[in-house]
């Protein structure tokens, strides 16, 4: 007798979305998620209290417990050792769960149900074709009806013009871009962010509604760093920024299938030998993150959905079959960043408006997609996180210490200190920032793995390994050339190119590949009936546009292949 037909090891991005479309399939469905659940009935303290254990009911999501913790103030949110956002326990007394890295970067992700996607830019655009046909096992074209389908349910709409996107397209079409028409981008060009990000408040602008009221009303309302956490919306499920914890999994608990257990760290898969040979997932070890109680859960299939780091270190704390592939691969689009400061008589010849406002409109709202080189895409954020990653995080040292090199397109290149600081931090509201996504080879060196002696109480602990190809280095170079010559067009009075660490790491894909790994179904090749479905099955980088879409549109279409092959 089994707990459930099918066991699925993480909520965020891919754990959440093959819980709801298992559970709407009539499938019985148990999630463990190793952190918080936010917004909850059944955790109405959850970083001070245990609270309960289970939530099977769409009637526990509370918005008022999830905007009491989603206060949106910086380093309550976003400090990665005790911050609401953060790898860690649901107690923030304790301490965060250890990853080491081999080289100097920073991790930015997320436990907690809704993942990494808590607060994640909320970009959803498809990979770039060319990154995929003749590439994967399968093709693009295979992809698209799940790409729909994901857009329809989160939605995805594409974003409005604020100021910053208004002079990011000045700067682009000056800077000799065109727009792209299409969803499926084959040709260089700039065009809105396809975000999941519900359209606008109508009343937003509306005199006789006040800014608390249009707080607790449907619709985005514009207000600028929900990087921190989104708080707009009436309903946990109506919030506007849709991250998987208030979009797929309020779905998941519609279908009276789906039962989350937060607080749940996961720290084996069982198996069995099967009976037509070879091993089959039967089930899961997990552990209390608040007790430290062991306990087991049995299931027909299981889907493994911990993430890129998380996912091949179960695997190999597992001790399932060797495979040389399991963890290696790994892919980072390999981050750069690069800003502009204006001057106000500038943007008021070209806006009519004396500042960008960085603090207005979604965090990233327009991008330039390069195929064969990757993305850079307007990305403003609140006055301490753009600080740190503008002026305060780089690989190429201290700014007062590098000379200028002739011809560069920037006036300054690495961390900025002193008076230089102030000076740039005063003129915030007159800055606009870049993110460059690369298209990052797939190397065999990058890799994630167990450490032989050091253990937490999950087990074994990662070591993530990172260290870009030539070719990618060339790619980053030529993004932010092309990105300062954008705000070089747009009239930037100085521009600054962050150098950011190679191994800053948001958009970690490819440690447990389709076609090496896993078939074109997303199943282990070596233990039958275990799934995985998060951006570790990425055959590559995509190409460099945000992989949460794609691992949503894999994810509907690995619970479909489940569901036919072991559930017909």
């Amino acid at each position: 007798m089994y707990d459930a037909d099918v066991i699925v090891i993480g909520s965020g991005g891919g754990g959440a979305v093959a819980a709801k479309e298992l559970g709407e399939m009539g499938l019985k469905v148990l999630v463990l998620e190793a952190g918080a659940f936010y917004g909850n009935k059944k955790w109405p303290n959850p970083n001070s209290e245990r609270g309960g254990q289970w939530s099977s009911s769409f009637d526990d999501l509370d918005v008022g417990i999830y905007k009491k913790i989603y206060n949106r103030y910086e380093n309550n949110m976003n400090d990665v050792v005790s911050g609401v956002f953060r790898f860690g326990p649901a107690d923030r007394r304790r301490a965060p769960w250890h990853r080491i890295m081999r080289q100097k970067g920073d991790i930015w992700q997320l436990s907690g149900v809704g993942g990494t996607t808590q607060h994640y830019w909320s970009q959803s655009p498809r990979a770039f074709p060319m990154a995929v046909d003749n590439v994967w096992p399968i093709s693009y074209r295979e992809l698209i009806p799940y790409y729909e389908k994901a857009e329809a349910t989160l939605p995805v709409n594409f974003s409005p013009t604020t100021p910053k996107e208004e002079l990011f397209y000045y700067g682009v079409k000056k800077a000799g871009w065109e727009l792209i028409p299409t969803l499926d981008v084959t040709t260089p060009g700039y065009r809105p962010n396809p975000n999941a990000i519900l359209p606008v408040n109508p009343h937003l602008m509306d005199p006789n509604y006040s800014i608390e009221q249009i707080n607790n009303m449907e619709g985005c309302n514009l207000q600028g760093h929900c990087v921190n956490g989104c708080t707009a919306g009436p309903s946990v499920d109506k919030i506007a920024k849709r991250s998987t914890l208030v979009s797929y999994v309020p779905l998941a608990l519609k279908t009276g299938n789906v039962a989350i257990r937060p607080n749940s760290f996961t720290i084996k898969i069982l198996t069995d030998h099967d009976p037509q040979g070879g091993l089959r997932a039967t089930g899961v070890r997990f552990r209390d993150t608040w007790t430290g109680e062991i306990g087991e859960l049995t299931a027909r299939s299981v889907v493994l959905a911990a993430g890129c780091i998380e996912s091949p270190r179960l695997w190999l704390n597992s001790e399932l079959p060797f495979n040389a592939w399991v963890g290696r691969g790994l892919t980072n689009h390999c981050f750069d960043w690069v800003g502009g400061v204006f001057d106000e008589k500038d943007l008021m010849s070209i806006m009519g408006l004396p500042a960008v406002y960085p603090y207005v409109g979604h965090t990233s709202g327009a991008r330039v997609d390069i195929p064969g080189t990757g993305i850079f895409q307007v990305s403003c954020l609140s006055p301490g996180l753009m600080s740190f990653l503008t002026y305060g995080f780089s690989e190429a040292g201290y700014d007062a210490l590098i000379p200028p090199e002739p011809g560069e397109p920037w006036n300054i290149r690495g961390r900025v200190v002193g008076p230089a600081l102030k000076e740039l931090m005063m003129n915030y509201s007159r800055t606009m920032t870049y993110l460059l996504l690369t298209d990052d080879e797939t190397l065999y060196r990058n890799r994630v793995e167990v450490d032989p002696t050091l253990k937490d109480e999950n087990g074994p602990i990662p070591i993530v390994h990172y260290a870009p190809s030539q070719k990618t280095l060339q790619r980053r170079d030529r993004l932010a050339r092309y990105a300062a010559e954008s705000l070089q067009a747009a009239g930037a009075k100085k521009i600054i190119r962050s150098d950011l660490p190679f191994a800053f790491q948001l958009h970690l894909e490819s440690t447990m590949r389709m076609g090496f790994v896993v078939d074109s179904n997303c199943e282990a090749y070596q233990v039958k009936r275990l799934f995985i479905a998060d951006n570790s099955v990425h055959f590559n980088g995509i190409g460099g546009p945000n992989p949460t879409l794609t691992t949503q549109a894999l994810a509907t279409r690995t619970s479909e292949k489940l569901a036919a092959k072991y559930f017909s």
